[in-house]
């Protein structure tokens, strides 16, 4: 399975604090046990806390990811001192808002204080995540011209057992654009000789996805999570619209999203099953993902002596020619 955080993961981590606190220092104690407790932990935390302007975002790395801008803050002062402050990971989805006082005891101007100082952080930070997605778009249209059609020799493709389809190559990388329903670039996965996959910083990824077999008009959709299971999808059934999500989080979106695209089409949410890890999140996802979508699902089905170590329908197609 590819792992990715979904929407409901990102609620869990969604935190709110209410901290009764006097001093500056205080203060800025809190603020760090409340990201932390959010799951949002920063490459350097008192390096963070000393930048707390008011009303001014802030974006740095964060301690998985140090050298990304995937932390994003914005503090509210009041009377010199912290206030408010929101903070997320654009990465995980997690994010938290802490202030310095209770409810209680606020008075109705201030309540209305918080409410337009909140209203102002969430347009800054949408304003600045749709900028990240743009310049990462433009990053991505880019490398995509550069690149060439992928060899069909390569490695990965060799190891797979499939065609380049869509894919080109930028050095020994495969190259995959990222697209949504209107075609627009937005980010790019590349794969190595071996294997190792990596996305596009700051590239948009939910409600995206890698276009395998193209048909402007398709009557038979196919969405998968990765790349080479979508091509063997495409290789068994040539007719269908192929579509891979990257991930078993990004299922949803991208199949609600066809639905609104193409009304009667027949689409299939065809999810990994991953029957060693525990509640088996491929088979959830694809599930849910159908449901949303007033799609059917399928899984691979496997033969009484498939190996269990099998999780989707590249893995099955390998295994039954005998190359796994």
């Amino acid at each position: 399975m590819k792992k990715a955080p979904t929407p409901e993961r990102a609620k869990r981590h969604t935190q709110d604090h209410y901290t009764t606190v006097s001093t500056y220092g205080e203060r800025l104690d809190a603020i760090r046990e409340a990201l932390l407790n959010a799951g949002i932990e920063p490459a350097n935390m008192d390096a963070l806390l000393s930048r707390l302007t008011d009303g001014q975002l802030i974006r740095t790395g964060t301690a998985s990811k140090p050298s990304s801008k995937n932390l994003w803050l914005i503090a509210y002062h009041d009377s010199g001192l912290p206030f408010v402050v929101v903070a997320g990971d654009w990465a995980t989805g997690a994010d938290m808002k802490w202030i310095a006082q209770t409810g209680d005891t606020m008075t109705d101007a201030e309540r209305r204080e918080l409410q337009r100082r909140l209203a102002e952080a969430k347009q800054a930070r949408e304003a600045e995540q749709a900028r990240q997605w743009e310049q990462a778009a433009a990053r991505a249209a880019h490398h995509w011209h550069e690149s060439t059609p992928a060899n069909p020799n390569h490695g990965y493709l060799q190891c797979k057992g499939i065609q380049p389809h869509n894919a080109r190559q930028q050095g020994s990388d495969l190259v995959l654009l990222l697209t949504d329903f209107n075609g627009k670039a937005w980010s790019l996965q590349t794969i190595d000789e071996v294997g190792n996959k990596r996305l596009m910083a700051g590239g948009r990824k939910a409600g995206n996805f890698i276009v395998v077999n193209r048909h402007d008009h398709p009557a038979h959709i196919l969405i998968c999570e990765g790349f080479a299971t979508g091509c063997t999808l495409a290789e068994i059934d040539g007719n269908a619209l192929v579509l891979a999500a990257i991930d078993c989080g990004n299922l949803k979106a991208v199949a609600t999203g066809a639905r609104n695209r193409w009304p009667d089409a027949e689409i299939v949410v065809c999810g990994d099953d991953d029957h060693q890890t525990e509640g088996n999140p491929g088979e959830t996802a694809a599930r849910a993902a159908a449901i949303a979508a007033g799609a059917r699902y399928a899984l691979p089905e496997w033969p009484d002596n498939a190996p269990l170590t099998l999780s989707d329908f590249n893995d099955l197609h390998q295994w039954q020619k005998g190359a796994l």
